[in-house]
């Protein structure tokens, strides 16, 4: 086997769990190759890198509000099994 197959076998397997930070950074680094060739092409593309960096903001924020949910819901199964045996 060489590690050309291997490599994009990881390749491979990576995308079927790629989360929303991914396709930020997939966003950003796009973004960044653009050249642009008039004041008017930079205030866009500053404007969109301002919303890239607010997105990601939110998305911390939407997946941190997500792990607290996901404990609440665990204590609650927890509780509800216990009642379950009691």
């Amino acid at each position: 086997m060489s590690i050309d197959r291997e490599w994009q076998k990881y390749l491979l397997n990576e995308e079927s769990e790629r989360d929303i930070f991914m396709y930020i950074q997939a966003l950003q680094e796009a973004v960044s190759f653009f050249k642009p060739k008039s004041m008017t092409e930079t205030r866009r593309l500053n404007l969109v890198r301002n919303n890239i960096r607010e997105i990601k903001r939110h998305a911390r924020r939407m997946q941190n509000q997500v792990s607290v949910l996901e404990e609440k819901l665990n204590i609650l199964e927890e509780q509800l099994n216990e009642n379950k045996e009691s």
